[in-house]
């Protein structure tokens, strides 16, 4: 299909460079290094180990900060950002309160994507999959490297959940404080615990100037992978 050009633009629709509010007027040149296939790990989750510690050793600011996107049955989507806290190469685990909204999506419809935008970096990672609870074991294991403060945080949200005032939360807070005091055993929540995102794709984007980015996907191949650039 040919390229199609408008023959005018209404000046009302035209971005002011002259105001720094105007998102229309917003854009930057990104200049990076191109992203190669030759340069590509033979698989998806060594390239990711291999951007994230980029990412970390760059002062990016929470690095492991990762948008994650369900739906419900009938497709109403929804997102957040969350905090990734395990990777390999069975996929990336984060953790929340199984009665939030997120997990009754991922419940009900195990589908989700995964979004790090390391904007810094000029890039980004897309994941899509499904999604999983971890074993308790493994849940247990993470809840213990926890602070206290956010073990008792997690006993004091019924997260997604309507609450009458802040108040009210600080006041389960300091009734649990109370009963488990620094230094003291928090037990693990029945309703909290993590979630492994089996990945079936993975987008590496790097961008570049001119937006023409590379983007390129690994696709889940029978027991491998296989690699397809796309167009940015």
């Amino acid at each position: 299909m040919p390229y199609e050009t408008p023959d005018s633009v209404d000046p009302a629709d035209a971005a002011d460079p002259a105001d720094p509010t105007d998102p229309a007027a917003m854009r930057e040149q990104y200049r990076t290094t191109p992203l190669l296939e030759k340069d590509l790990a033979p698989a998806p989750m060594d390239q990711f180990a291999r951007w994230f510690k980029e990412a970390a050793a760059g002062d990016l600011h929470e690095p492991n900060a990762i948008v994650v996107a369900t739906a419900t049955p009938d497709g109403r989507p929804s997102s957040r950002t969350v905090l990734l806290k395990g990777y390999d190469d069975r996929g990336f685990v984060f953790f929340t309160n199984y009665t939030s909204r997120k997990s009754d999506e991922i419940e009900s419809n195990p589908f989700v994507s995964l979004l790090f935008p390391w904007h810094p970096l000029a890039r980004q990672i897309t994941i899509t999959g499904t999604a999983a609870r971890t074993g308790r074991d493994e849940t247990a294991a993470y809840f213990r490297t926890r602070p206290h403060g956010s073990q008792l945080g997690a006993w004091a949200s019924d997260q997604s959940s309507p609450i009458a005032s802040r108040e009210e939360l600080l006041h389960r807070y300091d009734e649990l404080a109370s009963r488990y005091p620094e230094g003291e055993h928090v037990p693990v929540p029945p309703q909290w615990g993590g979630y492994r995102v089996t990945p079936e794709t993975v987008e590496f984007w790097q961008g570049h100037e001119n937006r023409l980015h590379d983007r390129l996907r690994y696709v889940r191949d029978g027991a491998g992978w296989r690699v397809e650039r796309l167009c940015p």
